[in-house]
């Protein structure tokens, strides 16, 4: 894709971005309009007092509730989308992701174990939940990569996922029946919830996310090579092993931590770069910040759906993104097997 294209694409993406968050923010049991949403957005950002014509109650409201909310579930969806098209890239596989390769399950795993046991919370802070999720995370992608063949073949990746999500999800089942006290919170949130999620959790997963972006756009040239195959990239002069190494861990490091917050939300990695590809091309310099776009856009309205289909209560986001993705990866599964 030419870097015309590209502006004009993420411009349109970026618009879309934007307007889906003012929209989310608005709607709820007690409805605020658009205009008032970023008055109070821009007022918190740019100047010291909230304009006179904005209750306190809408304040709070906006900037205590809704927008971190929505905030953090758009930055799990970038997220996810990243690490989606980094495994597809890397394993050169179109059902590459990280739910259905089992390194959701392992990083919730990791991030249960943390909040059971508290080990090293007194070192290493908030990063505790996340730096266990990753060591699960990790773990997972071993055993999914040593159970495959070296062709890595999509049955085969697959299965192997199957097991390992039985393995890590016997074990969580497991920790959450000698955990009474914790068990309905922890059985809630490892099915993706944003419920009682703050600005503490955003600035968490924030860096992490642009960090991570930065990376993986910056070896975007080395993923193109890789889908020429390893023979080409080498004799271009590429470290194959190091920077694939280098890269899954990357993945699975930006999974961890959005798991470690939202809990284990599925497909999005493998829906959104799909539909990008579809749109623009896999050029992995458009796809990853294009798909990053889509993935926080994807699920800012999974949320939404999420909160407003059972008003007052609340479905897991998890649930809406099964819902659309499982037949997405359905038809892709179908069309593979075509191949």
């Amino acid at each position: 894709m030419s870097w015309h294209r590209l502006f004009w694409w993420s411009g349109g993406f970026f618009l879309c971005f934007l307007f889906s968050i003012g929209l989310a923010v608005t709607l709820g049991s007690a409805e605020i309009s658009m205009v008032t949403v970023w008055k109070i957005i821009i007022a918190h950002l740019f100047y010291d007092t909230l304009p006179t014509d904005i209750d306190v109650a809408e304040d709070a409201i906006v900037w205590q509730l809704r927008l971190p909310r929505v905030i953090l579930a758009a930055a799990v969806g970038a997220s996810l989308a990243i690490a989606g098209v980094i495994f597809q890239g890397i394993l050169k596989n179109p059902l590459a992701d990280p739910y259905i390769l089992g390194i959701s399950s392992g990083a919730a795993t990791g991030a249960v174990i943390a909040i059971l046991t508290g080990w090293g919370a007194l070192v290493l802070g908030k990063w505790t939940v996340p730096l266990y999720a990753f060591c699960g995370a990790s773990l997972a992608l071993l055993l999914v990569l040593r159970l495959a063949d070296k062709k890595l073949r999509a049955e085969t990746l697959i299965l192997s996922g199957v097991v390992i999500q039985a393995l890590f999800g016997s074990f969580l089942t497991f920790s959450l029946t000698i955990s009474k006290d914790e068990f309905q919170r922890i059985h809630y949130w490892l099915m993706g919830s944003f419920v009682l999620r703050d600005w503490e959790h955003v600035f968490i997963l924030l860096p992490v996310l642009g960090a991570s972006f930065l990376v993986a756009w910056r070896f975007s040239r080395e993923l193109n090579l890789l889908g020429l195959g390893d023979r080409s990239a080498i004799h271009l002069g590429m470290n194959v092993g190091r920077i694939r190494l280098g890269l899954l861990l990357l993945a699975s490091f930006v999974t961890a931590v959005a798991v470690s917050i939202a809990g284990t939300i599925g497909f999005v990695g493998l829906v959104i770069p799909h539909m990008i590809r579809m749109l623009t091309g896999a050029d992995h310099r458009s796809l990853i910040p294009l798909s990053a776009l889509a993935g926080a856009i994807f699920m800012v309205w999974g949320d939404t759906a999420a909160r407003l289909l059972l008003s007052p209560r609340e479905l897991p986001v998890g649930v809406i993104t099964a819902f659309v993705g499982a037949p997405f990866f359905a038809l892709l599964l179908k069309k593979q097997q075509k191949k």
